[in-house]
């Protein structure tokens, strides 16, 4: 199974598409605290509606926490700053999609500290993706490559 991982969110409508994206395709969703927003804003129940409730989404302090409890898993960051496409990228079972804060990515150290980084190619014109859009072309063409069903 495929994971995304959220960097410090702080928009709620798209962590909440995020976490619809991972009940719909059966993938886990990890946040790496501090979230800029509260679970029970209205903002993110509006998207997220019932989808919270089939997926169990897992919190962590800070980022060496859910390193450390990820230990097993690779972590891939997305990150326009990549020179590598993710559709370049071999996935495997367990990988961990890390997707920055919308404001701000991930800082320097976490950057320098990732061995994998994968980008979406996008006009040299547009800055960036939305987060959410980001997390579903990775994460599909992930699931792509491992042959991954998820017939519920």
């Amino acid at each position: 199974m495929i994971n995304i991982a959220l960097y410090q969110p702080d928009i709620p409508q798209n962590t909440a598409a995020i976490i619809r994206l991972g009940a719909c395709l059966g993938v886990k969703v990890h946040i790496i605290e501090p979230c800029g927003f509260r679970l029970d804003d209205s903002r993110f129940k509006r998207v997220a509606m019932d989808y919270y409730k089939m997926i169990k989404v897992t919190r962590y302090r800070n980022f060496n926490e859910f390193k450390d409890k990820n230990n097993k898993s690779r972590i891939i960051l997305m990150t326009t700053k990549a020179k590598k496409p993710y559709y370049s990228f071999k996935f495997k079972k367990n990988d961990i999609l890390l997707l920055g804060r919308e404001s701000a990515g991930v800082p320097e150290g976490i950057h320098k500290e990732l061995k994998n980084k994968l980008k979406i190619p996008i006009n040299k014109k547009a800055r960036s993706l939305n987060i959410a859009i980001s997390a579903a072309i990775a994460s599909s063409e992930a699931i792509r490559q491992i042959n991954y069903t998820n017939d519920k």
